[in-house]
């Protein structure tokens, strides 16, 4: 797939996923769904299946993870490492964005060399 035509993915609470829905991307195929509904009761190893699983796909080329979601697979998050798709952190109405512990901004402020 060319990169104009990638999609956009969104794993996070159900506010987070049913804004992005609603606004237009979701999207189901063969391979499967762009979005995971994370509640309180989902088993981590959904959510890192999951993740896996979009980051193997060709028509993904943003994946968008409620920050909170994000610190449940850190351990995933930290040795991935590849451009697309693109992993950005994003906060969630209940849970606010705390830049240190995104890990995109961690290894912006490596290069920047504004390690703290």
């Amino acid at each position: 797939m060319d990169e104009s035509g990638k999609l956009i993915a969104v794993i996070g609470d159900e506010d987070t996923v049913t804004g992005f829905i609603l606004a237009g991307i979701g999207h189901r195929n063969a391979e499967g769904q762009n979005f995971l509904v994370v509640k309180p009761e989902t088993e981590k190893s959904v959510i890192e299946e999951f993740f896996k699983r979009l980051t193997q796909r060709s028509d993904i080329g943003i994946i968008l993870i409620n920050q909170h979601v994000a610190n449940d697979i850190r351990h995933i998050l930290r040795d991935y490492n590849k451009v697309v798709p693109t992993v950005l952190e994003i906060p969630s109405k209940d849970q606010p964005y705390d830049p240190d512990q995104d890990f995109i901004m961690q290894r912006v402020n490596l290069v920047l060399g504004n390690q703290k």
